[in-house]
């Protein structure tokens, strides 16, 4: 049984849940493989990076549905925060000025960095530093998720294509699985369903270009990023 099984195990979610069942099971598997892959060669703090590009995949997707494409009941939306598979917080936070692509709660609580202050992911990099310019956050492995400085529709990771023009495809995160097969960031692995498709088909001329582009990428298997 899977992590979000267990957790809604008794309860009945809202209409809606069937269609993105797969997807956030498929991210709550990737993360959990991140959890345990070895970690030979990396130090301590590099190894939860891919957690926090991970939790911000999937909850950027549920934001998507959500307030991008709208097409996500609200009930829908105030369960998963309820039940903690959607970070509330996080996504409460990108809808304000200037925290559009924030990377991580982590990267504004003051009390995690010196002298008070936020981390310098979130300082845009033409205002940093020489050395600090391409520097990534030692707990979440984000370079920048300042305003203006973001890639792909998303803060600039540790693995982000920082120098190079590349498709959006090359950038999103894709994880090997059992048996050499791969998968999209956001989407199952090929051969499956991949429910949140059938959500708001019918509105895709009328979508925003950078939820389009996130939204094929989820769906499509792509170059692993490491």
């Amino acid at each position: 049984m899977s992590n979000v099984r267990r957790k809604l195990k008794n309860k009945k979610p809202p209409e809606g849940w069937e269609l993105i069942e797969e997807v956030i099971e498929d991210f709550e598997q990737q993360m959990k493989e991140a959890v345990n892959e070895e970690h030979d060669g990396k130090r301590k703090a590099e190894t939860t990076w891919k957690i926090h590009r991970l939790h911000w995949e999937k909850n950027r997707f549920i934001y998507d549905l959500m307030y991008q494409r709208k097409v996500m009941s609200r009930e829908l939306f105030d369960y998963l925060a309820r039940e903690k598979i959607a970070d509330g917080a996080l996504i409460a936070k990108w809808r304000k000025p200037g925290y559009e692509i924030l990377c991580s709660m982590l990267a504004i609580q003051k009390g995690n960095h010196n002298f008070g202050t936020t981390s310098h992911c979130r300082v845009p990099m033409r205002l940093r530093a020489a050395q600090q310019r391409i520097t990534p956050d030692i707990q979440t492995g984000c370079i920048s998720c300042a305003s203006g400085d973001g890639r792909f529709g998303g803060p600039i990771w540790w693995n982000t294509p920082v120098e190079e023009e590349g498709a959006v495809e090359e950038n999103r995160t894709t994880w090997t699985q059992r048996g050499g097969e791969e998968r999209g960031a956001g989407g199952p692995p090929g051969g499956r369903k991949r429910g949140a498709e059938e959500l708001g088909e019918e509105d895709d001329d009328d979508m925003p270009e950078e939820v389009k582009r996130r939204l094929e990428a989820l769906k499509a298997g792509t170059k692993a990023l490491d």
